[in-house]
């Protein structure tokens, strides 16, 4: 008896997480062979520049549409996708053998934009892990990126994660329990907006179970590349931080502006506000959704002139 043949890929097509078959979605296909869902928001005119979103921890890149569709009102054309164990993207959730992976993956998903619209000046956007995977990702491709925006960015550890001790400690419990759980991320230190904080806690597509030790370990290689990576950045960069945030340390954000060796640097600090400063009260989203709108439209005003003279 020979081998049943493997069954025609239209009988058993890939499924999301949620069981919707990727046939379905807007995907793109990793190098790991996994699909990842894909985000696209199209400006109704020509696009003037693309804007790559990476979102944060455990969330997915829905939760960034209101950002998008304003950003589309520049006649930018706005993608993302969610990253590999995130909201409708394959992966075991919240786990990453590599945090390079994440890297890797927005750089494909950036070259296919590049193909298709080749010649347009790119933007990077990330908010949290998102900022950890921006810094990362414009500093491989140095010369790539007309800017990068910034939402309370991962760059160092938080008080908490960073004495020896524990350091030590997940990396013993990493070679012995990687997949025990230190514990899920408190919705209300996301926001100060009630309303923000029910919509987080009630979307399916975001992670609420425990943070493993395994991912843990993993956001701590980023930072270690992060210290590494930012001397090399040159490009302008717009940092958004709130003063007690308490997810992600805003002395990473100043460490960011000493380091870089950008001339074009700008670091905004909301005092009273939290980690989702674009899910903020309203008086700090409009102005933080301005901010943004301003400093990308700018530089994209910039590019076009210069390309004209």
């Amino acid at each position: 008896m020979g081998r049943p043949s493997r069954m025609p890929e239209e009988s058993s097509p890939r499924r999301s997480p949620q069981h919707v078959p990727y046939q379905d979605l807007p995907h793109m296909v990793n190098a790991d062979g996994q699909y990842l869902f894909c985000r696209y928001w199209k400006p109704a005119g020509a696009p003037r520049a693309l804007v790559f979103i990476a979102h944060g921890a455990g969330e997915h890149c829905g939760r960034y549409d209101d950002l998008a569709q304003m950003l589309t009102g520049l006649n930018l054309f706005v993608f993302a996708h969610d990253h590999v164990g995130h909201g409708q993207s394959e992966g075991e959730r919240m786990v990453v053998s590599d945090f390079h992976i994440f890297i890797r993956d927005s750089l494909q998903h950036i070259e296919l934009m590049k193909k298709e619209h080749p010649g347009l000046p790119i933007f990077i956007l990330g908010h949290s892990m998102g900022g950890a995977i921006s810094i990362l990702t414009a500093s491989e491709r140095p010369n790539d990126f007309s800017g990068m925006v910034l939402i309370s960015p991962l760059v160092v550890a938080s008080p908490e994660a960073a004495t020896p001790i524990k350091v030590f400690a997940a990396k013993v419990l990493n070679f012995v329990l990687p997949n025990l759980s230190l514990g899920s991320i408190d919705p209300n230190v996301v926001s100060r907006n009630k309303k923000e904080v029910e919509s987080y806690t009630s979307d399916p597509l975001v992670h609420h179970g425990g943070m493993k030790v395994s991912f843990v370990i993993q956001l701590m290689n980023a930072i270690a590349r992060i210290e590494r990576a930012l001397p090399k950045l040159t490009l302008p960069i717009l940092v958004l931080h709130g003063s007690p945030d308490k997810l992600c340390d805003i002395k990473g954000s100043y460490l960011l502006m000493d380091t870089v060796l950008s001339q074009d640097k700008t670091l905004k600090v909301y005092d009273e506000a939290y980690h989702a400063l674009h899910k903020e009260l309203p008086e700090v989203s409009t102005a933080v959704f301005k901010e943004i709108l301003t400093w990308i439209g700018q530089k994209v005003a910039a590019a076009e002139e210069s390309s004209h003279t």
